[in-house]
């Protein structure tokens, strides 16, 4: 990667000419020190360290309502250490990119390093991996013909690397968007990024949010959905100053029940994930929080939905204005110097240092250079450039595709690292290989019931069970995952500390349900069965959902698509073989009329 070094920069003073990276007049230079747009973005990742933290017990339990008070977490100094959180590592895939290949890279190169991941992810993010990883190579990873989650939070989620990096350079921050945004984004949803970007980029000069929220907007078409959202925040807020609930409901009456602004929503009942109404969250917080880190975070958080993404960028937007230095100690006394942000080379002091490279080069492509000041403190000289937003586009009437598709040499890059995502990455191991039952042992009933197929495990005809063989086993504290596809009447279910039986239902275990719309029985998926039973309906048939089963010690805790559904605590003194205890994993295949389909199943033990 080519880094803007303080040697290079200042050739630019002495006549060596740079070509700028967007052809737009400057209207002026805007200085800051290195040192000062260090303390400031350092904070920036800070403040999104401390949302999410503080947010993350919450996350969407409040639907189309406000978070109680007494639902708000008690803020402790070690909660910043979110080492383990994907609101921070995937934006640090892009970060990587960046590192690796510079301000420059290509769009098809940020599509394979982010099909390369090997962590789980939900929604835009999900959707627009798997389409790179199947050959559709991005901006058609993230268009709404092969997404249908194209419009949701994603790529607002992981923007602020884009503006972190980017001090006073909004159309940085537009580019990084057409880059990264598209690969699971379209529309509202990248405008939600560019947004929060160019939020970001404003805080290091500037610490009235009315204006830091005006230079976000003018980074999006005025035209967009997302704007008019923003928009209908800032001027509800002026208009109810100091009742931000009074603001919330005008919000909820329009962004989260009126249809024609969720055209494109994945879910369109109480459960919200569309950039528009999480973005209004963000400036909630932002305006109502009046400068007050707490005031700040828990507005944002208490708006619901999201509730731990939103506070993260509300807070690492406000935390940026305030600099590392003179953040109060209960948000950075506990800091982890030595902590990995996992599935990254990234501890907390290389985050940072890889950030300023970064910058240097930012300033530099965009006509920049680095000068001195009277103390002889480097100094970034940035030029003040008219915003270039993107062009307006709707999910809900997209423009054409592009016909993206990988070739093969692009496909053999990511094919490359597939065993990486499969054996030992980050302590999650696979149980199944994609190409045969290796590992897996099937019942004497209907033992011909499971068969592998395009690396997939498929269930069909009378009842049968199939279960877990293989070295890992037995399991005591654990994660799994594993994707499922149902069909209208599939019944089926993932057993837990079971173990294998040769006929009939196990007798040990419990049975986490898997079940969206067979009719004669009421449980649906997410159900710990005959426990704590669900009676709607999470997920949809004829699409690959995730099912995410946490055990332990004596709790077991369930989520399907990212959002969590249901959680036990088992009584001390249970004593019946549907408990939690130890053993194996076994899927279920429930009937005759049921067919069921499994992926991409992997653990992690917890012990």
């Amino acid at each position: 990667m080519k880094v803007w070094t303080t040697r290079s920069l200042a050739l630019l003073t002495a006549g060596v000419i740079l070509l700028p990276a967007f052809c737009v007049q400057a209207q002026g230079q805007r200085r800051i020190t290195v040192n000062e747009y260090v303390n400031k973005m350092k904070a920036g990742w800070v403040g999104q360290m401390v949302g999410v933290g503080w947010g993350a017990p919450t996350e969407f339990h409040a639907q189309n309502r406000m978070l109680r008070q007494d639902e708000v977490p008690q803020w402790k100094p070690e909660m910043v250490n979110q080492f383990n959180q994907d609101d921070l590592y995937v934006e640090m895939t892009f970060l990587r990119t960046l590192e690796l290949h510079g301000l420059t890279a290509h769009i098809r190169q940020a599509g394979i390093d982010f099909a390369n991941s090997g962590y789980p992810l939900w929604h835009a993010n999900r959707n627009g991996r798997d389409n790179l990883r199947i050959g559709i190579a991005p901006p058609d990873s993230g268009h709404p013909a092969f997404n249908r989650h194209a419009d949701d939070i994603d790529y607002q989620i992981e923007a602020d690397f884009a503006g972190l990096i980017a001090p006073g350079l909004p159309n940085t921050v537009i580019q990084l968007g057409e880059v990264f945004g598209r690969l699971m984004n379209y529309g509202d949803g990248l405008y939600g990024g560019q947004f929060v970007g160019g939020m970001y980029a404003e805080a290091f000069f500037e610490t009235d949010m009315n204006k830091i929220i005006a230079a976000g907007l003018a980074c999006i078409p005025a035209d967009s959905q997302f704007a008019e959202c923003i928009r209908d925040t800032v001027q509800w807020h002026k208009a109810s100053p100091s009742d931000w609930e009074a603001t919330w409901k005008k919000i909820n009456d329009k962004y989260q029940t009126n249809p024609d602004y969720r055209q494109f929503s994945c879910n369109k009942g109480n459960f919200n994930i569309d950039a528009k109404i999480n973005g209004a969250y963000i400036v909630m917080g932002l305006l109502y929080g009046q400068g007050d880190p707490e005031k700040t975070i828990t507005i944002s958080m208490r708006c619901g939905q999201d509730s731990d993404c939103n506070p993260s960028n509300a807070a690492g937007i406000l935390f940026t204005t305030i600099g590392f230095e003179q953040l109060p100690d209960v948000y950075k006394s506990a800091i982890d110097p030595n902590g990995t942000f996992s599935h990254t080379p990234y501890s907390f002091p290389k985050l940072i240092e890889v950030c300023e490279q970064l910058a240097r080069e930012a300033v530099g492509r965009a006509g920049g250079n680095l000068g001195r000041n009277e103390n002889r403190e480097d100094i970034l000289l940035i030029p003040v450039l008219t915003p270039q937003p993107s062009a307006l586009e709707q999910c809900w009437e997209p423009g054409p595709v592009a016909n993206s598709r990988f070739t093969p040499y692009e496909m053999a890059m990511i094919e490359a690292n597939a065993k990486d995502r499969e054996e030992g990455y980050d302590g999650w191991v696979a149980l199944f290989d994609g190409k045969s039952l290796e590992g897996w042992k099937v019942t004497k009933e209907n033992a011909d019931g499971w068969k592998v197929e395009d690396g997939v495990l498929k269930g069909s005809g009378g009842r049968s069970h199939l279960f877990y063989d293989g070295k890992h086993a037995p399991f005591n504290n654990f994660e799994l995952r594993l994707e499922v596809l149902t069909q209208p009447h599939t019944n089926s279910g993932v057993f837990i500390h079971t173990e294998y039986q040769e006929q009939g239902w196990p007798s040990k275990g419990i049975e986490c349900q898997v079940n969206n719309t067979y009719l004669p029985d009421p449980k649906k998926t997410g159900s710990a069965y005959n426990i704590v039973n669900l009676f709607g309906v999470p997920a949809q048939d004829g699409e690959w959902w995730d099912y995410h089963i946490i055990v332990k010690d004596n709790w077991l805790t369930i989520y399907v698509n990212g959002q969590k559904i249901n959680e036990y605590l088992q009584p001390a003194d249970q004593t019946n073989n549907s408990r939690l205890s130890e053993g194996t994993i076994a899927l279920q295949q429930h009937d005759p009329g049921s067919k069921v389909s499994y992926r991409n199943i992997r653990i992690r033990k917890l012990d």
